[in-house]
Order: structure tokens, then sequence, then C-alpha cells
């Protein structure tokens, strides 16, 4: 059932040298982790300048561009880093370092917000534009360009329509667990289950002594693996070193589940695109989820 939704739009964000690292073992679109933590340090910078009230409650992100800094020689099979070219040492020797993989992206963010009064709108968007051009970096990037930001509000599908319009073209980042929750209930791993949606199957057939060779996925759509928060593997306490002393602290490993890129113009409902913080501490996830998903049972329909 629709509802009223108070949104703030941040359209096309030019973003270089992004994290492209989203987890140990995959690489590509920024984790969702990191696109959260950069409206939360919107929010507390913005609180910071006098709206103490507000509040940035979920957020949804639209790729319009992405350039993977990456390149593979024709007729190679592994893909490799591009690195940056780091200044010489004093002996004219090129300094040892360690690769990073880096993106170049533009995106649009929907976040959904409270805490406003109307009157605050005109000084909140001067003051949330300066901070996005001079305060705020997005996974590590910096921010080269955006257009400026504005506020809207949806309460129906043709109002949601209208948002995302304005925003094509551009893929909406989707949850998609529920593709791994069926397959794992058919007996295979959460690795298993991954690969399974990723894998591409190619297969031939002979028509007419001819040999036609065709390539498919197990689900239609733009399915990709992305990192949506943590899971702890040590209990909280202190840990030597740690930078801020005051905070408990512990280890925590990357969780990985499957998402979807969808074009933006398909999405009818609001909530199916804001992706929001969820914990269970009973379980040790911190996690960013969309509305529509709920916590699972099974913890092991996360890798």
């Amino acid at each position: 059932m629709s509802s009223l939704k108070r949104l703030l739009i941040i359209p096309r964000i030019q973003v270089q040298n992004a994290n492209a690292l989203s987890s140990p073992f995959t690489i590509g679109f920024p984790a969702m982790t990191a696109w959260l933590g950069a409206v939360h340090t919107l929010q507390r910078k913005l609180q910071q300048t006098g709206f103490a009230g507000i509040q940035f409650s979920a957020v949804g992100v639209v790729s319009h561009q992405f350039d993977l800094q990456t390149h593979r020689h024709k007729g190679d099979f592994v893909t490799s880093i591009i690195g940056t070219g780091n200044p010489l040492d004093k002996e004219g020797n090129r300094p040892s370092f360690i690769e990073e993989a880096r993106a170049h992206l533009t995106a649009s963010l929907i976040i959904e917000y409270t805490g406003l009064d109307a009157d605050d709108k005109g000084r909140a968007l001067n003051q949330i534009n300066k901070l996005v051009q001079s305060q705020l970096k997005i996974a590590g990037g910096d921010i080269l360009a955006f257009e400026q930001a504005y506020f809207t509000n949806t309460e129906n599908t043709t109002d949601t329509q209208k948002v995302l319009r304005k925003l094509m073209p551009g893929y909406v980042l989707l949850e998609r667990r529920e593709l791994m929750q069926a397959t794992m209930a058919n007996g295979k791993d959460a690795l298993e289950a991954l690969i399974d949606y990723l894998v591409i199957h190619q297969s031939c057939s002979k028509i007419d002594e001819k040999v036609h060779w065709t390539s498919a996925r197990k689900q239609k759509g733009w399915l990709v693996p992305i990192a949506v928060g943590f899971q702890g593997v040590s209990p909280v306490g202190q840990a030597l070193n740690q930078r801020d002393t005051d905070t408990p602290h512990r280890f925590a490993e990357a969780v990985v589940t499957l998402g979807e890129f969808r074009m933006a113009h398909h999405i009818t409902e609001i909530e199916t695109l804001l992706w929001s913080y969820q914990t269970d501490l009973e379980n040790h996830l911190y996690l960013c989820e969309t509305r529509t998903a709920e916590m699972p049972d099974d913890l092991s329909t996360y890798f």
C-alpha cells in the first residue's frame, strides 16, 4: 500500500576513483554500505549546521554510468587493474604500491527524510549543495560535479514514475535475496546459490549441418553480487590501537547477496528501491536491506 514519502533527490553525482573492491571476493559497483554511509555522513554534517531534527531514513541509488578501471588485452583471459601513476622516489624508481580497484561513475541518490519543516527547505537545500560540493566523498571517491538537489514527494505509482523518469536513463539497484533463498531451499549453500545465478551457460545445437551457439543465465535480468553489510566474527569489546577509544569494537566480515540493476522506468513502488539499515544483534548482523525484504530465519542466505 502506498504512503506519502518525502524525498531528497541529488541527481547525477559524478564520482572519480570510487572504491570498486566492494567485498573480499567481488569487484564492481560500490557496496551499499558505502552509499548509506555517505548519506549518513551528509545527515550528520547537516545536523551540525542547525538542522538538528533532520533524519535520512532510507536511500535509493540510480546508476547512470560506470567505468571500472580495468583492462584486458585482445585474446587475454585475465583482466588487470589499471593502477595510478604514482610519483617516482628519490632514486628515480617507481615505488611499490598496493593495487586498488577503482571506478569512475555517475549516480543519483533518492533519500527519504523526516524532521524538516517546509519553511526550512530552501535553507536546507543551499546547505546540502554546499556540503556535497565541498565535504562529501562517496565510496572514498571524489565528487567532481552534480546537479542541484531538490525536494519532492511521492504518494502513489504515478508520483513514483514521475520522479524516476527525471532520472532516466539509469538503472536502479534492487535487492534479490529471494532468488538465493529459492535455490538454497533445494540444498545448495550460499556460494553455490550466488554462482548459480551469475554463471553463463554456453550450449550448442546443430541445425542444417550448421552449429549454433547460445549463451544464457539461469534468470533473466542484470543480476550482480552486491555487498550489503557485515557479520561480526568477534565479541564486542576493546581492540588494541582502535581509532575510536570510546566506541566498542568488533571484527567483522563482509556480507554479500544478489542484487539486480533494473531500468528505472520499470519501478512502480518507491519502497522497492529504498535501502535502510537493519541490525540483528543476536546473530551479529549489520545489514543494508530494502523495505520489501524481511530478515531471514536462515542466516546462511547471506554469504
